[in-house]
């Protein structure tokens, strides 16, 4: 069995997990918003009950586009890539904002090559469907994982 850089073994299975960077969790980013709405909201009634009446409607609007600005980035924020080679089958998921895109390859037919050029994405695609990857992965790392999947496809294909 081969050593992968980008893969795991898991039984008969070799699996790509490819994702999106994230510091920080959906659910960390929420208890952040909540702390950072009781501090603002307290600021700004302090100065509101000092007579500043526009201060606490600057408060709200802040905390508005900041909320809609976190919800952006948590509805992406588990985004990613997988890719399983089991048995005779290839299969990638692609998750984007919580919507699944799954497409299965027979392994004999199919096709792992980038699109146009070594920095673009990785397109796999055979019998007549086609799917990219490698969003997730610096573009000059994209012809190793392509070379990865090649390799591992042709050693099942072998075995």
């Amino acid at each position: 069995m081969p050593v992968f850089r980008f893969a795991t073994v898991q039984g008969q299975a070799i699996v790509w997990f490819l994702r999106r960077n994230c510091s920080v969790t959906p659910t960390q980013l929420g208890w952040f918003y909540a702390a950072l709405c009781a501090v603002s909201i307290a600021i700004a009634a302090y100065f509101w009950l000092r007579g500043a009446p526009l201060a606490m409607p600057f408060a709200w609007f802040e905390l508005g586009a900041l909320g809609l600005a976190f919800l952006a980035y948590a509805r992406h924020a588990a985004d990613g890539e997988r890719i399983c080679l089991q048995g005779r089958r290839l299969v990638v998921e692609l998750e984007s904002a919580g919507q699944l895109q799954r497409t299965e390859f027979d392994p004999d037919w199919v096709r792992v090559e980038p699109r146009s050029g070594g920095r673009s994405l990785i397109e796999v695609s055979g019998r007549g469907r086609s799917v990219r990857v490698g969003r997730y992965l610096r573009p000059e790392l994209r012809p190793l994982l392509a070379q990865e999947i090649r390799s591992a496809l042709r050693e099942r294909a072998a075995a």
